[in-house]
């Protein structure tokens, strides 16, 4: 990054105003973390689905479910992608990011697109908790990162045409969950919830870093279904993403999506409404 300019006389000044968040988040309704984990006694598992190395899967996630991601084999990243059943709503990562920060871990929310922006998901376990942010400002599970693409992978290899990227796989894991044309579906996939990944920014040049994953086989994220969701998970060529993107050199391992019905929901649970705001953009009719 090239910078042309002698700085002003008040360059310092100006850099020591203090900032203020952008998105308070006090007057969201709390997360009833004592309520969720109490309904995970008795559950049942219904359904698993193994997410092979450097491809995706899909799978169906009712209202009121829990679903885990889980480390089998090895260390791996995967990249997440949420709808609602019918597919009108999608995971909204930069709203996600605004609201609840550059890395997400137990009590966070995960918001829906625009007009209806709820929460899809609720995040109610994570086993890598402990991590935090490291001495290089970098934490686990982020939604700064996009995804890895064929498309980015083609301007930099100088015309590469890779078909594992996450873009990729998530676009035919959708395609044939929902017998969806390719173009179809590839205009639904969206940027991830980066699940196990580890990144943060550089402080000299601000590109997007990331490092080995701390995940280990037994470590899962876990969430609740807060309405019918579909989910797709891309099990990354990037393995633990210690290295590169897009990569059949890289050591890759599956990744297992369990989905688990309680007994009952949550104490006073109910399936969050679509957003308030009337749609009208102060546009008279």
């Amino acid at each position: 990054m090239t910078r042309d300019h002698t700085p002003p006389a008040d360059a310092d000044a100006r850099r020591a105003i203090a900032p203020v968040t952008c998105y308070p988040t006090e007057s969201l309704p709390p997360v009833d973390l004592a309520a969720y984990r109490a309904a995970r006694d008795g559950w049942q598992m219904i359904s698993e689905t193994i997410v092979p190395p450097r491809e995706a899967r899909c799978f169906d996630i009712p209202a009121g479910h829990f679903f885990r991601i889980i480390s089998t084999e090895g260390p791996q990243v995967g990249d997440l992608n949420l709808w609602s059943a019918d597919l009108t709503e999608r995971f909204y990562s930069g709203k996600t990011r605004a609201l609840h920060g550059t890395h997400l871990t137990t009590g966070a929310r995960l918001w829906s697109s625009f007009p209806t922006m709820r929460p899809l998901a609720t995040i109610t376990n994570d086993t890598l908790d402990w991590y935090g942010f490291d001495q290089y400002g970098c934490g686990v599970h982020d939604v700064i990162g996009t995804r890895c693409d064929p498309y980015t992978h083609n301007l930099l290899s100088k015309g590469g045409q890779y078909h594992h990227c996450c873009h990729s796989n998530l676009t035919r894991a959708l395609s044939d969950a929902r017998n969806l044309p390719q173009d179809r579906a590839e205009a639904l996939v969206h940027d991830v919830l980066n699940v196990f990944m580890c990144t943060g920014f550089s402080r000299q040049t601000g590109q997007y870093l990331m490092k080995a994953s701390p995940v280990r086989p037994g470590d899962h994220l876990e969430f609740f279904a807060e309405i019918d969701l579909l989910g797709a998970l891309s099990a990354c060529p990037g393995g633990d993403c210690s290295a590169e993107h897009s990569s059949d050199a890289a050591a890759c391992y599956p990744l297992l999506v369990q989905v688990y019905r309680p007994l009952s929901p949550p104490q006073g649970w109910r399936a969050p409404l679509p957003n308030g705001y009337d749609r009208s953009h102060g546009i008279s009719r």
